[in-house]
């Protein structure tokens, strides 16, 4: 994947960056693995924002991913390799040998004709599926189920990749994409290598009308508004604000520790921060 630097029409246009887009070998995606997107507007069941910002933006349709593998056994080969409007990592198709079709997150340096599986006695290879307890240690991976059958939860993001860092018992130790050290049962499914479309933070969105197009709209910084709007505004000329940052509704937000206790608490060794 590469990325495109534009030329400077406009001011906005002289610092923004793209995609080239010269892994996607497909423009158009496979109808049967396609199903409507409904936009919320960031609105409840009673039609109250709840989540501020969001709005607009591209039609688009929704590709079924499989996150679960669960094609035990069965070869597959990769037919093409396209662009996801709904998240940051490319998608692979895979054809199966008894016809099916599926996509599936595209790991980087997957290329078309390869051939993946999904097995316990998988080849360590980009883009195969298999127990942790099969993956020698040291192996980059993404796709990390939880639970064994209940799908991809871990590392799914454009350039992520998890590591598997040890072995005891039933659980295997695996460290983050974030750093956070976590063990994860030995008998879960992770897939070889680390996703594609590495550079993705590496893009400049550069003007107003492409965060629009994406369905991000505008806000405005708290001690640019009047006091009644929010706790950080007012003041005579330019501040600070004055006081910690907090939401518009007087919540500490840098910080303040807001995870409350939970049981999956003993899996994590070591914290991300």
């Amino acid at each position: 994947m590469g990325i495109k630097k534009f030329k400077p029409t406009t001011p906005t246009r002289r610092w923004g960056s793209g995609y080239t887009f010269d892994e996607i070998t497909k423009d158009t995606p496979e109808k049967s693995l396609t199903v409507a997107l409904k936009k919320s507007g960031g609105r409840n069941i009673y039609g109250r924002i709840t989540s501020r910002h969001r709005g607009g933006g591209h039609k688009r349709r929704w590709r079924i991913v499989d996150f679960k593998r669960d094609k035990y056994e069965i070869p597959a080969d990769v037919i093409a390799v396209e662009y996801d409007p709904n998240r940051t990592a490319r998608i692979a198709l895979l054809k199966y040998q008894d016809g099916e079709k599926r996509y599936i997150i595209c790991p980087d340096g997957l290329k078309l004709g390869d051939r993946l599986v999904s097995s316990v006695d998988a080849e360590i290879k980009v883009g195969n599926a298999l127990p942790l307890e099969r993956i020698p240690l040291g192996i980059p991976v993404h796709c990390i189920e939880l639970e064994k059958g209940r799908g991809a939860k871990i590392a799914r993001s454009a350039g992520d990749l998890a590591v598997v860092m040890s072995k005891e018992g039933k659980y295997a130790q695996i460290k983050m994409p974030s750093g956070e050290i976590r063990l994860i049962k030995q008998s879960s499914f992770a897939t070889i290598g680390q996703v594609g479309n590495i550079e993705h933070d590496s893009i400049v969105i550069g003007k107003a009308g492409r965060s629009r197009h994406m369905g991000i709209r505008p806000y405005s910084r708290g001690v640019a508004k009047n006091p009644v709007d929010h706790p950080m505004g007012g003041g005579e000329g330019k501040t600070s604000g004055g006081r910690h940052p907090t939401t518009p509704w007087g919540k500490i937000t840098k910080g303040l520790k807001t995870r409350k206790p939970k049981r999956s608490d003993k899996y994590i060794l070591r914290r991300r921060k």
